[in-house]
């Protein structure tokens, strides 16, 4: 997608799932490992946001990114710093309980109506 880049910050996962299909954008997981495990993405890329000032290197500098996490928090800030270091960036609202709502695959799916599971806590854990 080499020079042409979103100029909103921020999309809807619906728009996300359209770019990522399309070959248009480089989609960043930056959930936890048992969050991932749980269901991602499957073009997904995982970085958790732990990690992510170790393994900045495996960021394409060329490609739009979508962050993506369970619900649009940790994106969010991930989206920010990748923003501020001039990295084309957008945050996927709602994160992949949203893109999950909206139809968009994802790899080991839950049974019907099950949760993500919550940061912190790994799936199937009571709270």
């Amino acid at each position: 997608m080499s020079g042409s880049y979103l100029s909103e910050d921020e999309v809807t996962a619906a728009r996300a799932r359209e770019l990522v299909d399309a070959g248009a954008a480089w989609l960043l997981d930056v959930r936890e490992d048992h969050e991932w495990e749980s269901g991602h993405a499957p073009a997904a890329h995982h970085i958790p946001m732990g990690e992510l000032g170790l393994r900045q290197d495996e960021l394409p500098e060329d490609e739009q990114i979508l962050v993506i996490c369970a619900v649009g928090g940790r994106s969010r800030m991930v989206t920010d710093a990748l923003l501020q270091a001039d990295y084309p960036a957008a945050n996927v609202a709602g994160g992949m309980l949203a893109w999950q709502a909206s139809g968009g695959p994802v790899s080991d799916p839950l049974p019907p109506g099950g949760p993500l599971a919550e940061p912190g806590r790994p799936p199937g854990a009571s709270a």
